[in-house]
């Protein structure tokens, strides 16, 4: 049996780990940098679809989004067609953060596929897609309750 996952696993740790050390001069503690490139890249979105986004359940974004409001990176502001909702913008702290972040992501990402022809890239990212596509599936079957059989 092939097992991608396990190396999917150890390339999302190793740059996991590079980040939390990189990023730890921007005071952000593991994975915030994450939500805060999404908030970046998407100004006004709400907090469930941003853990939609992210895929982690509604109060594990909570705490991520508490953490960057209360540090300074992101603000808050009150929806105005839907007072319940609350959309989240980067703040100008957050703005250079996440300049910095997606400047490591560019860099990681050419050091990933160094060595690889323009072709490999595009085939490798288009099967990386369906295997996403699929595993998304297991995740919304799963979060509405569902188990798996195995």
């Amino acid at each position: 049996m092939i097992d991608i996952l396990r190396d999917i696993g150890i390339i999302n740790r190793a740059l996991d780990s590079i980040a939390n050390i990189e990023f730890k001069d921007l005071a952000l503690t593991r994975g915030q940098y994450l939500y805060l490139v999404r908030i970046f890249e998407n100004p006004g979105i709400i907090q469930d679809k941003l853990a939609e986004t992210i895929k982690v359940d509604r109060t594990t974004a909570a705490r991520a989004i508490k953490k960057l409001e209360s540090n300074g990176f992101i603000e808050k502001k009150m929806d105005k067609e839907n007072k319940k909702n609350k959309r989240l913008f980067s703040t100008k702290k957050g703005e250079q953060a996440a300049a910095y972040i997606i400047k490591e992501n560019i860099y990681s990402n050419s050091r990933a596929l160094e060595g690889f022809s323009l072709e490999e890239a595009e085939a490798l990212s288009q099967l990386l897609q369906r295997v996403r596509s699929n595993v998304e599936g297991d995740w919304e079957y799963v979060k509405k309750g569902n188990s798996r059989s195995y």
